[in-house]
């Protein structure tokens, strides 16, 4: 006797499955259609764009105000509408259930806002920098540098420099040489955090993925690059850049006769005029040059220590940066065409760069008489 065939089961449970999935993604389709064109206006919203946000941080925070739900949409909306640049800082007073094209326009009006400008000079510390917010009234200097250096629980991990700075307990502070020097404009009520994140964001613009290959490229890491371009802004900031990076990197190279930077401008000079990082900069910090940590010494007086000291001494600016990873290798002494492992300057602004110590040398006495004719 045959047996009966077996009924064919679970063909009428999967059907429906894929029906309700259909349905809700055509209710899901509807609702994010319904939020890009606009429905009945709600309650107002005051939203504060912070210079330098970008659609990323602008979509979380209308999402965060909940003037919009999908933030991700909102984010490919606007970059999809080529509109992404003209978005605007300050604050907006925006509604719930305004479309998205209502959204562009209205952030891509300049809002009026309660703000202070500051410029910060290329070659600026960290500690210069932190004291002109205070005296702005911005901030206190203190609240700015555990921001800046994360010692108050501030994160700024969605930067791939942050990252990449090294853990050294002889290091000053983790913030220098990445608080982009330039000028900006900041909202007098806005958050410490935003503050800083303003000089991290542009660092991050201007240290971009086509020098970070050329960094690669130079063999250095990121954090080598930024501590000796702060050395090129100290000795030079000008014309001489790519010279003068070219010295230090000589000095720096395999073999090197003279494997210390031997810069002045982190040493155990003790002068005010000298504008000394560990005199004019750290010492103070620490109460006086007698309380100044003998690691930290140790750590940043070039004269002393091998290679690059234990962090960058300024926040150098872009040339400067480009000038390490792009020096003037075809600069050599005068005498025998030997690469230079020295320079001086007088006080006309003229640099003398010398191959050997005794060319060095001749050249001081020559930089000296010229400065004794201009009464130096």
């Amino acid at each position: 006797m045959q047996e009966k065939p077996k009924k064919k089961r679970g063909c009428a449970p999967l059907l429906v499955v894929l029906v309700l999935v259909v349905a809700l993604a055509a209710v899901a389709a509807v609702t994010v259609l319904g939020e890009v064109k606009g429905g009945a206006p709600g309650a107002d919203v005051t939203v504060s764009v912070a210079q330098g946000s970008g659609v990323a941080s602008i979509s979380k925070q209308l999402a965060d105000a909940g003037v919009i739900r999908f933030p991700q949409v909102f984010r490919l909306y606007v970059k999809q509408s080529g509109k992404a640049s003209q978005l605007q800082y300050g604050d907006f007073t925006l509604h719930k259930g305004m479309g998205y094209d209502a959204l562009i326009d209205a952030l891509s009006q300049y809002a009026a806002a309660d703000t202070v400008t500051l410029t910060f000079p290329e070659g600026t510390p960290a500690l210069g920098i932190a004291q002109a917010m205070e005296d702005a009234g911005l901030c206190s200097a203190e609240e700015f540098l555990a921001c800046a250096n994360g010692e108050d629980g501030s994160d700024f991990s969605q930067y791939d420099f942050w990252t990449r700075i090294p853990d050294n307990e002889n290091r000053f502070m983790k913030c220098e040489g990445y608080l982009f020097p330039e000028t900006y404009e900041f909202f007098k009520d806005d958050t410490v955090y935003n503050y800083v994140n303003t000089f991290y964001s542009e660092f991050d613009r201007r240290v971009d993925g086509e020098l970070l290959e050329k960094v690669d490229a130079s063999g250095m890491s990121l954090e080598d690059v930024v501590i000796l371009a702060s050395f090129v802004q100290e000795e030079a900031g000008n014309e001489e850049d790519r010279n003068v990076a070219e010295v230090f990197l000589n000095r720096l190279a395999e073999g090197s006769p003279y494997p210390r930077l031997e810069s002045n401008a982190s040493s155990y000079v003790q002068d005010p005029n000298d504008n000394n990082y560990l005199y004019n900069w750290v010492a103070p910090y620490y109460g006086g040059w007698e309380n100044l940590p003998e690691g930290m010494y140790n750590a940043y007086n070039t004269y002393s220590c091998e290679g690059l000291p234990a962090g960058p001494i300024s926040n150098p600016g872009l040339a400067a940066i480009e000038a390490v990873v792009n020096p003037n290798t075809e600069l050599v002494g005068e005498q025998g065409g030997s690469p230079c492992y020295f320079f001086v300057t007088d006080l006309s602004g003229k640099y003398y760069y010398a191959s050997t110590f005794e060319e060095h040398q001749a050249n001081v006495r020559t930089a000296q008489s010229v400065n004794q004719s201009l009464g130096g």
